[in-house]
């Protein structure tokens, strides 16, 4: 359904949920026009391209805490937005590939060649077929032994830095955003990416599990800053799976507000059947389920990620010139 404000005398969708459901205690019919009403809000919403490349991290070490969907769907959302998106897949795992619709078997080219020095990004990567703005540098079971190898090499740690800062430099296309998904481990491929980036981005589940692993991720990260990369920026911290109905999940949601106040978003992301689904279909829940909550919700955070670019950058120069 879409607004009909041309037609005079017609309602539009947001007015015609209201009238219907008004009074009503109906939790179906209020969550329905919820969605319509911010379904509205998001499509009229205007992103802004920030003033440089902003490079993300997308990490947490415990695994099933919405990382990947997380990358896959911000990304997703500022590119149907109109911004320049890649996303690098360092996960063995491969499924920010698989969700964005990339060719990813063992041995296809992949962000292994890259970092192993065998090929460019530029040689790897592929175009979403949902996207056009939306480039991916895929990852494949070929990356599970990389740790290992990479210990031995000099400058492990900056690997896929020297490779993505040859590429962006080459590259005809002005990227607005660099997204790097992670594997859920603290290992080398992590440390590669952090050092490959300029801001890490904290999915968090809401359940009680998912803070007991936060200090270890801040403390790596802080080493990370204090050894190879000063500049890096905890900016963003998202809630995941959050389940207004519970109790639990409001109190996990103001435990890591009160303590990361400026950089946890006011958007969260519900716990929805069809993020899940949407992989399947080799596709983002944005495009796959355009009109359901978890579409909104990461088009939500994806605007209010978009409006923070100036004063993150701004924090990523003053360090840069610190150092």
């Amino acid at each position: 359904m879409t607004e009909q404000r041309d037609i005079p005398g017609m309602e539009s969708t947001t007015e015609t949920l209201a009238r219907i459901f008004k009074g009503s205690d109906s939790g179906v019919g209020s969550q329905i026009a919820d969605e319509s009403s911010r379904y509205e809000r998001i499509n009229a919403a205007k992103f802004k391209r920030p003033a440089d490349t902003r490079r993300i991290a997308v990490a947490n070490q415990k695994g099933g805490v919405g990382k990947t969907s997380t990358a896959v769907n911000v990304a997703a959302a500022l590119a149907q937005a109109g911004m320049h998106v890649l996303v690098v897949d360092m996960d063995p795992q491969g499924n920010a590939s698989t969700a964005l619709g990339a060719k990813h078997n063992s041995g296809d080219p992949s962000v292994y060649d890259v970092i192993e020095g065998r090929a460019t990004v530029a040689d790897v990567m592929q175009i979403c077929p949902e996207y056009e703005t939306l480039h991916v540098v895929p990852a494949s079971i070929d990356l599970s032994g990389a740790d290992l190898e990479l210990a031995d090499m000099p400058d492990r740690n900056n690997l896929m830095r020297n490779a993505l800062d040859a590429f962006l430099d080459a590259s005809d296309t002005h990227y607005d955003y660099v997204f790097v998904d992670c594997p859920p481990s603290l290992g080398l491929l992590v440390i590669n990416a952090m050092c490959a980036v300029s801001e890490m981005l904290i999915p968090i589940q809401a359940e009680y599990y998912a803070l007991e692993g936060l200090g270890q991720l801040i403390n790596t990260i802080g080493l990370v800053q204090s050894n190879f990369n000063p500049e890096l920026l905890v900016s963003t911290m998202l809630v995941t799976m959050y389940d207004k109905r519970t109790l639990l999940s409001r109190e996990v949601y103001e435990e890591v507000k009160t303590h990361y106040p400026s950089i946890v978003l006011d958007t969260t992301i519900p716990r929805t059947v069809k993020i899940s689904e949407a992989p399947s279909f080799a596709q983002t829940v944005v495009s796959y389920d355009p009109r359901g909550m978890g579409a909104i919700a990461y088009r939500e955070a994806a605007l209010e990620i978009n409006n923070r670019s100036a004063v993150v950058l701004e924090t990523i120069a003053s360090r840069r010139n610190e150092e």
